[in-house]
């Protein structure tokens, strides 16, 4: 294991376990989106290109927009 491998794995660490402390939903949905591009950056390091390619779709920008959305149609529910 390299450096950047790692530091990566450390990282991913981190910011996992700050999605799960996070409690307000929309601060949530950003530091998953962080977490996503955190996750990529170890599939980088890790020579698999397609699998980050995809982490980074789903896990950097559909993911929080789906919370986002879903979070926008409640509150507009509750009005």
């Amino acid at each position: 294991m390299t450096a950047l491998q790692a530091t990566c794995l450390i990282v991913v660490a981190v910011l996992g376990a700050l999605v799960v402390a996070t409690r307000d939903p929309l601060r949530q949905a950003a530091v998953a989106g962080i977490f996503g591009l955190a996750l990529a950056a170890l599939f980088l390091s890790v020579q698999a290109p397609d699998v980050a390619l995809s982490e980074m779709t789903v896990g950097t920008i559909v993911i929080p927009v789906l919370v986002l959305l879903a979070m926008a149609k409640i509150r507009e529910h509750d009005e």
